[in-house]
């Protein structure tokens, strides 16, 4: 049963990201409302409405269905448009910044609401206009207040088209593109180095446990930590997750060890509580707002776009989410009861500080601005506190391959006496 609670929630996870799952959703609304609407009109809704207060109810039929029809209409053709700008807004975010802050663009909840309010409204308008009888005569028989409805969903329709012009050229503004990886990448390793206050980081021995090899391949998105702490509870097992979530995992690499061994049908019931996915998420995995957001600047300072400016702002980023990075640990355990239960594999500081670094070195080590605000980012965390005084060598070490880099590509003997000087300048934190 937990099994397939993993399944179906893993599933909703992925198809809530896709860009139809919302308009879906209001469409099937919009209809539903059509027919309870129409379901009141047999009731004499509009005949209580109209005995109440006459101006709010339409008792032409050819006006009822002029209107329907010309403002059904107007709402397809904003929706086209709509889609249009969606369409624009993707290939535009692909070529200027990178095709993987796609998935965030796409899974945007206000833009999904906006395209389902459309859907919803044009169905209602449709089922509401078969609800019209164009040879009756009497209006309490016309649906009336539903047609009332109908023109106020449209009005809705045409301020949300208004918010939505607003909010798309809001959103390809690369500053929203950042802020939105930014966030999520923050929220996510405040709450992780929260819980790690919380938990002793310690660990036994792993290296004669026995390993188990992954039965699916796909990107390791999440698992159900809940269902695995009872595992290990009711088995007197403690578990160590190999992969690194987030990572590519493929059909038959090892999965996880055991600290003994178990048997085929135990190890069928922790394997199911992981999740896969075609692709990666934010949310789930921080490291990815590190690539994202490196991506970005990096192609920023490409030939075809030069814009330093957007890379400079990358970097500014980046050291925010490095300051945090600091305070969490390498080792990632999940505790109950003051027992530790389950290692989670996880990027080391290390490795994540070179992957970004490595990138601008590469790419921006001929430009003296980005040179500089890199030396202000490994300045300013030295200074920061961290979990592990070990980071501050890798700091220093990064700090040394930027300056030798930097020397080597610019000539200018004024830009040369400033990387000296910024170097210079760097608490030496080595142990």
């Amino acid at each position: 049963m937990k099994s397939l609670y993993i399944k179906i929630k893993s599933f909703f996870h992925t198809i809530e990201d896709n860009i139809a799952f919302y308009p879906t959703l209001l469409s099937f609304l919009g209809f539903n409302f059509a027919m309870l609407m129409l379901y009141l009109e047999d009731k004499g809704i509009s005949a209580f409405v109209i005995e109440h207060a006459p101006p709010l109810v339409i008792n032409n039929a050819d006006t009822a269905k002029t209107l329907l029809s010309f403002l059904t209409g107007g709402i397809i053709s904003i929706m086209v448009f709509s889609f249009s700008m969606v369409m624009v807004l993707l290939n535009q975010a692909s070529s200027n910044f990178s095709p993987r802050v796609l998935p965030g663009l796409i899974s945007k909840r206000n833009h999904q609401y906006v395209l389902g309010m459309y859907l919803a409204t044009i169905l209602y308008n449709t089922f509401t206009l078969v609800g019209i009888d164009p040879k009756e005569t009497d209006k309490y028989q016309l649906p009336g207040f539903s047609v009332l409805i109908g023109i106020a969903l449209t009005v809705l329709c045409f301020f949300a088209f208004l918010y939505f012009i607003h909010s798309i050229s809001k959103s390809i503004q690369v500053n929203s593109i950042l802020e939105g990886i930014y966030g999520k990448a923050k929220d996510r390793m405040l709450m992780l180095v929260d819980k790690e206050r919380k938990e002793a980081p310690n660990f036994p021995d792993t290296s004669d446990w026995k390993n188990y090899k992954s039965k699916e391949t796909g990107y390791l998105q999440t698992f159900a930590a809940a269902n695995l702490i009872n595992i290990c509870e009711e088995n007197e097992i403690e578990l160590k997750i190999i992969p690194i979530p987030g990572a590519f995992v493929l059909k038959g690499i090892p999965m996880i060890q055991t600290s003994k061994d178990i048997d085929e049908e135990l190890v069928e019931e922790i394997l199911s509580n992981f999740n896969f996915a075609q692709g990666e998420i934010v949310d789930d995995n921080y490291a990815l707002a590190f690539k994202q957001i490196s991506e970005i600047g990096i192609k920023a300072m490409s030939p075809g776009i030069n814009d330093p400016g957007t890379a400079i702002n990358t970097i500014d980023y980046l050291t925010e989410l490095f300051a945090i990075r600091l305070q969490k640990n390498d080792d990632t355990i999940i505790t109950k009861d003051d027992k530790s239960l389950i290692y989670i594999n996880t990027i080391n500081f290390s490795e994540l500080l070179y992957q970004v670094m490595v990138s601008y070195r590469t790419y921006c080590k001929h430009d003296m601005t980005c040179v500089q605000k890199l030396f202000i980012m490994i300045k300013y965390l030295l200074f920061q506190q961290t979990s592990n005084n070990h980071y501050h060598n890798s700091l220093v070490s990064e700090a040394q391959y930027l300056y030798d880099d930097a020397n080597a590509n610019i000539d200018n003997k004024e830009d040369k006496r400033r990387i000296e000087q910024l170097y210079q300048s760097l608490p030496n934190k080595r142990d």
